[in-house]
């Protein structure tokens, strides 16, 4: 398993230098150096922030090709829920469902169904007394990651349960393996995501040691070969076997309320996921038996490779979720138990960036950082590529940067120098004055 995996990459042909990105990133992960963005991969977490607010769609998100479900003998698509809310005037998500078969897949696992089980699963969690409060939800890759490398603290309140995308994958090849009689290498499992953290969860999986899912294709992707076709679907197969707790999923609200869970926040969008962390490391929220954090403005219907809008797919899949049944009825504690849909493996804090292996050094580093820091403007413009006075002080003495890079550092080393010039010029011999 790789370290470090990312599915946000940069376009740099596309670039132009414009620091919209340095001033979204979350975790300052971004730099803009000789006219170009930079991503620093030890600090990004995947959220799509800077996918979202580039005009000029230099960041983008690295998915798998559609054409690597026909490398397996059968093929499983697992549609998030958030797909049913991308179709206009779309009731019935078998249409959704069948078009995906029509597309080359030869079964269908709905993610929804995953996630009532995970939902199952998190009550009997809390239910067990052995949690600290307040419980975050593990199911948004991004907001793990980033209590992995800024809220250190907080990493024992995530719930240790596999998300509804790796239980829908792991169940899934695992029925196609003892219905069919094939191998799990024979069978193909795939992803259809709204979000690049997602690519990277399957890449570098969190609680567990190999992930099930053997690719993930772009939403937006799918919903342009589905849109396609529906005019000239003949027929409606009868696939969906989700019921609406599921669905809701998709929507910010979604998980806490199919946990039925009175005593709950539901945070949506990565800045204001934030400022909950850090209240919470400030244990200000004890009082909160369970948080739902999703970094996505909306929730998963807000995903950076999404196609609509996330207010109106928000819509779309409340109204959805109400021609559904409520929850599906063979999902019990005890088929739950038998699931094991646990984290295998603990995660550990990970710092970013350390500035030297040397305590001693890291100290005497971290001691010039605050005099160049305070000898800075402190205005946090981003003219000079950084997203803060404070992180150019820290890449100055990483020797990233120069303190001219900051404009106003340099126009005060300007002015000197003209001044400078000046009285050289008032002090040269009369040879060399101008009558």
């Amino acid at each position: 398993m790789l370290q470090y995996f990312h599915s946000v990459t940069l376009d740099k042909d596309k670039c132009k230098g414009c620091t919209n990105c340095i001033k979204r990133c979350p975790t300052e992960a971004i730099r803009v150096q000789n006219g170009k963005a930079k991503i620093i991969k030890e600090r990004c977490i995947d959220c799509g922030e800077c996918i979202r607010v580039c005009p000029y769609h230099a960041k983008k998100a690295i998915t798998d090709s559609f054409d690597d479900i026909f490398k397996y003998k059968y093929k499983i698509a697992l549609p998030a829920p958030t797909l049913y809310g991308q179709f206009n005037n779309i009731e019935d998500v078998n249409v959704v469902l069948t078009g995906l078969i029509k597309l080359g897949f030869d079964e269908v696992f709905e993610v929804a169904k995953a996630a009532e089980i995970v939902s199952v699963a998190t009550k009997m969690y809390l239910d067990s007394g052995k949690v600290n409060t307040p419980a975050i939800s593990s199911a948004c890759p991004a907001i793990v990651r980033l209590i992995k490398v800024r809220f250190p603290n907080l990493i024992d309140n995530i719930v240790p349960i596999q998300s509804p995308m790796e239980v829908a994958a792991r169940l899934a090849k695992k029925q196609a393996v003892e219905r069919l009689g094939l191998t799990h290498d024979e069978i193909g499992v795939f992803f259809i995501s709204p979000c690049a953290a997602k690519v990277t969860s399957t890449k570098s999986p969190v609680g567990i040691d190999v992930s099930f899912v053997d690719g993930v294709l772009s939403m937006k992707e799918i919903y342009l070969k589905i849109v396609a076709m529906i005019s000239k679907m003949d027929e409606v197969m009868n696939l969906s076997n989700a019921g609406m707790k599921g669905i809701k999923w998709a929507n910010s609200g979604g998980e806490a309320t199919a946990l039925e869970e009175d005593n709950y926040i539901a945070v949506d969008g990565i800045h204001n996921v934030i400022r909950i962390l850090e209240e919470m490391e400030n244990d200000k929220l004890n009082n909160i038996k369970y948080a739902e954090l999703l970094a996505c403005t909306g929730g998963c219907v807000g995903g950076p490779i999404t196609v609509e809008n996330n207010f109106v797919a928000k819509t779309r899949i409340k109204q959805i979720a109400k021609t559904m049944k409520t929850a599906s009825s063979d999902i019990t504690e005890e088929f739950v138990r038998t699931m094991d849909v646990s984290w295998t493996n603990s995660i550990t804090y990970q710092p970013v960036l350390n500035l030297d292996d040397n305590m001693i050094e890291a100290m005497k580093k971290m001691e010039k950082m605050n005099e160049i820091y305070k000898s800075l403007p402190g205005l946090d413009c981003g003219s000079c590529g950084s997203p803060s006075c404070k992180t150019l002080a820290e890449d100055i003495v990483r020797g990233f940067a120069n303190e001219t890079d900051c404009i106003f550092k340099l126009r005060e080393k300007v002015r000197d120098l003209a001044k400078e010039m000046i009285d050289l010029e008032s002090k040269m011999p009369p040879s060399f004055q101008k009558d």
